[in-house]
């Protein structure tokens, strides 16, 4: 069965996975996740098959699992922010 969809459904998939990112406790973690994020849509961008779409979608879906699961996770052993942390807050 392939469910039709739309670029807005795309679109507020890839900004729940960036916004969902940004809520790793961890300043290297929430880069890697964002980076990749960005990284996988900017590289798929192009695809013009559904069945291939369908199927990258469902792959973004269970990474966002993932993305939500390690966020907890982190928040439960969190550790001391990083220089380059407090230098961002302060520039804000």
């Amino acid at each position: 069965m392939i469910i039709m969809t739309s670029r807005q459904q795309i679109l507020k998939l890839y900004k729940t996975m960036l916004r969902e990112s940004q809520k790793f406790p961890s300043y290297n973690f929430k880069q890697y996740a964002v980076r990749r994020v960005h990284d996988a849509f900017k590289e798929n961008r192009s695809l013009t098959d559904a069945k291939f779409i369908e199927n990258q979608l469902k792959e973004a879906y269970r990474n966002l699992d993932i993305i939500k699961r390690q966020v907890i996770i982190g928040q439960l052993y969190s550790t001391e922010k990083l220089v380059i942390e407090n230098i961002e807050k302060n520039k804000k």
